[in-house]
C-alpha cells in the first residue's frame, strides 16, 4: 500500500491518498515496458534521410578511360561509389520506422508504468485543478510550492482541460495530459507526475487510461 501525499490548489499538503499499485496493475513487465517505449519511439522518427545512388549522381555515366595501356587501375564511371561525388554503395531511402504492438500490450504497459510510478513515491496527488483562464504563474508557482521546480513534471487531469494546458505550455519541461492520453513512454519520461484526485479515482477504478497509441510529440 502507497500513501501519496495531497496538494490543495496551493500547492499545501492538506491529505494522504491510500492506494495499491496492484490495483492499477497486478504485476509489472520490464520487458514489455521495455518494448512499448521503443515502439513509440520508432513511431516518432522522421525518416525522411536520403542519399543519392550511382544512378542519381549528376555527371557523364562514360567509362573514363580504356581498360588497358594506361597503367593505372581500371575505372569505371565517375558516379563509382569508391570515388569523391561518386554515388552511395547502399544509398539511403526514406523509410517509415513506425509499427504497432498488439492494444491489449499497449494498454497494460501504461498502467504497468503508472504503478512503477507509484512504487517508486514518483506521484503526488492533487485535491483539484480548475482554471477560468490560462495563466501560467499559477502553475508555475503551484510546482515551486511543492517543490517540483525546474523538474521534468506530467500533470494528468481526468478530462482535458484547456485552461490547464494552456498555463502549462510555457512552463519548462512541464506537460499536460488527460487519463485518457496517457502513454507508456509519456508516463515513465518525466521525473515526476502530479496527478489530480479525479483522475487518480478513474486510474484506481479500472478505467482503460489510453485511448490512442501514437507517439507524443514534443513541443
Amino acid at each position: 500500500m502507497a500513501s501519496l501525499p495531497v496538494y490543495d490548489s496551493s500547492g499545501k499538503e492538506v491529505g494522504k491518498y491510500e492506494i495499491d499499485p496492484t490495483e492499477i496493475a497486478p504485476s509489472i513487465n520490464k520487458q514489455l515496458l521495455h518494448d512499448v517505449v521503443v515502439m513509440y519511439q520508432a513511431s516518432a522518427r522522421q525518416g525522411s534521410h536520403k542519399t543519392k545512388s550511382r544512378a542519381e549522381v549528376a555527371g557523364n555515366k562514360k567509362k573514363m578511360y580504356r581498360q588497358k595501356g594506361t597503367g593505372n587501375a581500371r575505372a569505371g564511371s565517375r558516379a563509382s561509389n569508391i570515388r569523391r561525388g561518386g554515388g552511395h554503395a547502399f544509398a539511403r531511402r526514406n523509410r517509415d520506422y513506425s509499427y504497432r504492438l498488439p492494444r491489449k500490450a499497449v494498454r497494460a504497459a501504461t498502467r504497468m508504468a503508472i504503478a512503477g510510478k507509484i512504487q517508486d513515491e514518483q506521484v503526488v496527488v492533487l485535491d483539484g485543478l480548475s482554471m477560468d483562464a490560462p495563466k501560467t504563474s499559477v502553475i508555475a508557482n503551484l510546482l515551486k510550492t511543492m517543490g517540483l521546480e525546474g523538474k521534468s513534471t506530467l500533470i494528468t487531469t481526468a478530462e482535458h482541460s484547456p485552461m490547464v494546458h494552456k498555463s502549462a505550455r510555457n512552463v519548462q519541461r512541464v506537460e499536460v495530459l488527460p487519463v485518457s492520453d496517457l502513454n507508456a513512454l509519456a508516463v515513465l519520461k518525466p521525473h515526476r507526475m502530479v496527478v489530480t484526485k479525479e483522475a487518480m479515482d478513474q486510474l484506481k477504478s479500472g478505467v482503460k487510461p489510453t485511448k490512442n497509441t501514437q507517439p507524443v510529440e514534443e513541443g
